[in-house]
């Protein structure tokens, strides 16, 4: 009875350690998808203040008066990664390493 018990711990460490691999795959493409939407939509802003022949200075005037007039302004965004930043991150592996 032992070497089944034994067995079956085996395998549900196993399973745990398959778990934890696809968790970490799918957080790298998750990472990666908000990056590429993040890129997207950076391209589609360029795109749609180019078409409108926008100067840099009348570009940032806009900017600075659309965060005046707004009451709270958007979350910055980290140029290394290009995600939002809100002050409370969470490790995304925090529990994974908990054996």
């Amino acid at each position: 009875m032992a070497n089944t018990t034994n067995q079956k711990i085996e395998k549900v460490k196993s399973d745990i350690e398959k778990t934890k691999s696809k968790i970490l795959t799918y957080q790298t493409k998750l990472r990666e998808l908000e990056r590429d939407k993040t890129r997207l939509e950076n391209e589609q802003i360029v795109a749609l203040v180019r078409s409108e022949r926008i100067s840099d200075a009348d570009l940032s005037t806009l900017m600075k008066s659309l965060r005046k007039e707004s009451p709270k302004a958007a979350p910055a965004e980290t140029p290394a990664t290009g995600q939002e930043t809100t002050g409370q991150e969470e490790p995304l592996n925090e529990d994974l390493d908990e054996n």
